[in-house]
Order: C-alpha cells, then structure tokens, then sequence
C-alpha cells in the first residue's frame, strides 16, 4: 500500500482528464461508475473518463476458473493498459487483484467495504429451506474451490456444480431449475439492486470469505504522484487495513483461485482480529486458526497467521492442492 499524498499538494492544469479502466462486465461497471461519481464530487474541475477493456476471466465462460489459472484473470489486461499509458487507473473488485502486482504498478486505493459476506440464493421450491435443511442431492452452483471446500465440509450430502458467466446468467439458470441453489457474494447482489434475492447470509461459522470480498482495489501506476494523491481522497482507512492483513495471508501462503483458502477480519478501535482457513479441495480436512493484535501491524499479522495455519498441517494441504492442479 502506498502512504498516503495529501490532496491538497495536487495542481492539476485546466479540464484534466484522468482515464479509469473497467471490465465490461454489469457489476464492473456499477462499481467503476461509482469511483467515478466519487471521485468527480471530490474533483469538479477533473474529467474522469470510463474505457472498457475484456479480460480473459471474461472471455472463457466453458471452463472452471481452477482450470485456467488464477494470475490476473480478471486484472492483466486493465494492468498492460496502464502499463502502456492507455488508461491512468484500474478498478477492480479487491477479491480479484492478485498480492502480487506487476512491477511499476501499486494498489494506490481501497474503498469502504460492503458486507464481505456469501449468500445463499436458491430457487422458488427451496424458499422455505436454509442452507443445512436443503434436501439431500440438491445441486448448488458455485465457481468458487474456497466455498466448495467449505460446504463439502460442512454439507457432504450436498451435490456441487460449477457455474460461470455474469450475475443475471448465474441467476437465470437457477431460475430455470438447472440448479436448486447458488452460492453468491452478498456486496455484488447488493450492488447491482439484487439484494432481494439473497435468501441467507453464511455464518462465517459455514462460509469464510474470500480475501478482500466486498471492497474495491484501486490500482495505478506506482511513480504517478498526482493520480495516487487523487486516489486518496476515496482510501477507507479501517477496511485498507484490513485487507492488508488478508492479503498478506494470501501472499505468505502463495494461494489463489485454486486454493480454498477463506478468511474472516474484525477491527475493534485499534485491534484487528483475523481469522483464517486452509481446506482440501475434498473439503476433508481443514485447518483454522485466528490471531489479534494492532491494526498498524495489519500485514505482519496476516504473515503471523499463515506461518501458524503451515505449522498445524496447512502445507500438507497446499502441496497436494498445487500437485493436483499441475497433474490437471
């Protein structure tokens, strides 16, 4: 994370324009358009311009995400773009921006986390069910190892089916009965309007989630002053340290979209709480361990935790996760 430029030092030279890169996809767009609107209340005299990029994540809809890899998906596009000074900064949905960034690029902002949360939407013949009253066999659509984990663990009598494509697909095939069920983020349902459609919000008890679920990341390029002071203006401080300490966990572990790793975060004054999952893909064995400490510390706790998770049998896991994956 950057220290923060105070915004005040900026001087920007008359009608400014300041591009945004965006995936094309509906939930992309209501959260870009929204740092958008933010960031124009802040600047009136900046013009900030929206440009739409595909990513790969978009374009291949046939196949489970754990199959064609997890190193930005859904990001390296929008990061050549800024590489090549086609655009000036990237919004991404913070679950998707790899730790690890390409060189000359930073994560310059995180924004005010919505509910973090997984939620659970199932069909009309299933409104008087919960997730652990769900009938044995009922098939649950999720694309997601880190929830497929859990819930093989947790609902072994559950039958579990992949599921890609946007929000509105997902849900019309739920609708047409192709699934009893689906496992869904409650931030984007709620973003796009849909929140009426969540039948259950997950305990964390059955469901962590995924590392920086429900925020923003804001990427841009690392030496760019004036757009990382700009940037600023929309930085939430209580949620950037908590996702600092997430990522740092996902970082130290080396995982992924191919590892079902889940974590849950709290932040009382100055004490952050984080608490984190390593499963087997089989959802068999899973380890889980929860540290506290100053919330300035974030990253170094997030560190502290996956080094506990390897000593109590995480490693175990995660080498036959990644033999797993190389075999497929």
């Amino acid at each position: 994370m950057t220290q923060p430029y105070p915004v005040s030092c900026t001087i920007f030279s008359p009608f400014r324009r300041l591009s945004i890169g965006s995936r094309k996809s509906q939930l992309a767009l209501v959260q870009t358009y929204w740092v958008q609107e933010q960031l124009q209340k802040r600047f009136p005299d900046v013009s900030f311009e929206v440009h739409t990029m595909s990513t790969e994540g978009d374009k291949i809809l046939d196949v489970a995400l754990a199959k064609i890899g997890d190193k930005g998906l859904f990001t390296k596009e929008l990061e050549l773009g800024m590489l090549n000074q086609e655009i000036d900064f990237a919004v991404h949905s913070l679950k998707d921006l790899p730790t690890c960034l390409p060189e000359g690029l930073t994560l310059a902002a995180v924004t005010e986390r919505e509910n973090p949360a997984d939620a659970l939407v199932v069909h009309e013949k299933h409104k008087d069910n919960q997730i652990d009253t769900l009938p044995e066999g009922s098939v649950i659509g999720t694309s997601s190892l880190r929830r497929l984990a859990q819930l093989r663990h947790h609902f072994p009598h559950l039958t579990f089916k992949d599921v890609r494509g946007n929000l509105n697909t997902r849900l019309s095939k739920l609708d047409a009965g192709e699934y009893d069920a689906l496992i869904l983020a409650v931030a984007g349902l709620q973003r796009l309007g849909m929140g009426e459609r969540i039948h259950q919000v997950l305990p964390t008890e059955i469901s962590l989630y995924a590392v920086g679920q429900g925020a923003l990341g804001i990427e841009c390029r690392a030496d760019d002053v004036e757009v990382l002071s700009v940037l600023q203006a929309i930085e939430h401080t209580s949620t950037r340290d908590r996702v600092l300490a997430e990522r740092a966990f996902l970082r130290e572990l080396e995982g992924g979209c191919q590892v079902p790793i889940g974590v849950h975060t709290q932040l009382n004054e100055d004490k952050l709480t984080l608490t984190g999952l390593v499963a087997s893909l089989d959802g068999k064995r899973l380890v889980k361990d929860t540290v506290t400490g100053a919330a300035k510390e974030a990253e170094r706790l997030g560190i502290q935790l996956a080094q506990n998770l390897r000593q109590q049998g995480a490693q175990e896991i995660l080498e036959e996760i990644f033999k797993t994956v190389q075999r497929n």
